[in-house]
């Protein structure tokens, strides 16, 4: 099966002599071939989209949103399907799969908001006979690049939001799990949007490099590592498009003391070890300070250990496969070479065998003891279920350890204390902040916040950011004189 693009309200061949073979990363089964899509179709697409824009901003927000209620209730009808889609493509389990297309929901349901979050502010009488007042418009043809990891909620972070705004919008999803959008799409035609309103293109890295420089389309979302989000917000930028870029990350939680260790190390278990480490609000270093360290060791050793590792629709598996082979294999160089720069093995979970998936891309949980902060293992995202541990005298300490790194995707602290917990969501340099609260995920009504390397942009996705980003303010001063204005 070779995947079509949706463009214009129909689905469609893609102009690509190239294609990629999508494989189920537990079975290494085919599951059909994606076009790498070329500038022609990417042209078709932008300008379609700028064609369906000039009657879609005409429509009132309160008829676009109605789309989006047709389009929620679709998605919740079909959740389980596009459940098992997600986690035959991209491997994780199928709680987690249903967990993601909930938060997938939220975000389609938060856009069903728009007709008060788009409202502008009134100032009568600005200055004397004077009246001032900001609208909102939209921007035109605005575009999302996707990562694999969430193939069915990150797209929504952004096409919800930008619809209802009453932009046109095209999903570009990772060439590795294009299925779950193919799903989505689906849907979206069901829903009776517009033709050209909102458009699929499939594709690769000259795929990105057509939807960055074309002119038609004047916003960017992207979502991915940081030297893509880097590449990605740099061009764009160049060619005077809005850019909003969720780079990489290198989460760490600090566990004090007077935490909970029971709580601690199971939710410290799940952000690590959920999803096969693949999100970017997975905990990647586990920083303990003081006495902490040997209660907190020794539970989380526990509780990798007896993961179960499978199949994501075995529903007693609880943790699935990485991605790709290529993904397998980076993720044990790592770890060797962290072994080599002085890092322990408590656990070490390469050479995973799992029976009946040979052939799959299993690494079981990793933990790393006596990682040296400076080393390549502590700064590097690694993407899979790898937790290193550290160890810090002090809060102060850990709170640097924090502030060191490159990334400031998310942080999360384990306390029992009120003091240290203000004192730590105050001075940490990142954009997510967790207290006893292991994946600091905001609801679909908060930003998806990010810093330093995590982020490049001024706006993030979801909530109210996402209305700002999707809009441009205009001030209009108005005055109308006594002697202009007649009587009726």
């Amino acid at each position: 099966m070779i995947l079509s693009n949706y463009v214009g309200g129909q689905w469609r061949v893609s102009q690509a002599s190239e294609h990629v073979e999508v494989l189920n990363p537990a079975t290494a089964e085919p599951l059909g071939r994606v076009p790498l899509s070329t500038a022609g179709d990417v042209d078709e697409a932008a300008r379609r989209g700028a064609l369906a824009f000039a009657e879609w901003r005409r429509v009132p927000v309160a008829e676009r949103i109605q789309f989006l209620f047709k389009l929620k209730d679709l998605l919740e009808s079909r959740m389980e399907g596009l459940a098992r889609t997600i986690t035959i493509e991209c491997g994780k389990t199928l709680a987690e799969s249903r967990a993601e297309l909930r938060r997938a929901v939220e975000n389609v349901e938060m856009a069903c908001g728009a007709p008060v979050l788009l409202q502008g502010d009134f100032s009568e009488d600005a200055a004397a006979g004077i009246d001032e007042f900001t609208i909102r418009q939209p921007l035109g043809v605005c575009a999302a690049v996707c990562p694999f990891n969430f193939p069915g909620m990150i797209p929504l972070w952004f096409l919800p939001y930008a619809l209802a705004s009453g932009n046109t919008f095209i999903v570009k999803p990772s060439e590795r799990v294009p299925l779950a959008m193919r799903g989505v799409f689906e849907l979206i035609e069901g829903a009776g949007f517009p033709p050209g309103v909102v458009q699929l293109i499939n594709g690769g890295r000259d795929t990105v490099d057509a939807i960055l420089d074309h002119p038609e389309i004047r916003a960017i979302s992207f979502v991915g590592s940081t030297p893509v989000a880097r590449h990605v917000y740099a061009r764009a930028a160049a060619n005077g498009k809005r850019v909003q870029c969720q780079g990489g990350a290198k989460n760490p939680i600090i566990v004090l003391p007077d935490a909970d260790i029971e709580m601690t190390s199971r939710i410290a278990a799940d952000s690590a070890f959920g999803c096969a480490g693949q999100r970017c609000l997975a905990a990647s270093l586990l920083v303990t300070v003081g006495d902490a360290r040997r209660a907190i060791t020794e539970a989380i050793v526990e509780a990798a250990g007896g993961r179960v590792v499978g199949s994501g629709l075995d529903g007693r598996v609880q943790m699935g496969p990485v991605i790709s082979p290529e993904s397998k294999a980076r993720i044990e160089g790592l770890v060797e070479r962290g072994l080599r720069e002085g890092a322990r093995a408590l656990v070490d979970g390469r050479g995973a065998r799992i029976p009946g998936f040979e052939r799959g891309n299993f690494i079981r949980p990793t933990v790393l003891d006596g990682v040296d902060p400076r080393s390549e293992l502590a700064v590097t995202e690694v993407f899979g279920p790898v937790l290193s541990l550290l160890h810090a005298d002090s809060i102060e300490e850990a709170i640097a350890v924090v502030n060191g790194g490159r990334h400031g995707n998310m942080a999360c602290l384990f306390t029992s204390s009120g003091t240290s917990a203000r004192k730590f969501r105050s001075e940490v340099e990142v954009g997510n902040v967790g207290i006893n609260v292991g994946v600091a995920a905001p609801m679909a009504f908060f930003p998806f916040s990010g810093a330093r390397e995590s982020f490049f942009g001024d706006l993030h996705g979801q909530g109210r950011h996402a209305f700002e980003f999707f809009t441009r303010t205009k001030v209009v001063v108005e005055r109308w004189p006594r002697e202009w204005t007649r009587p009726f």
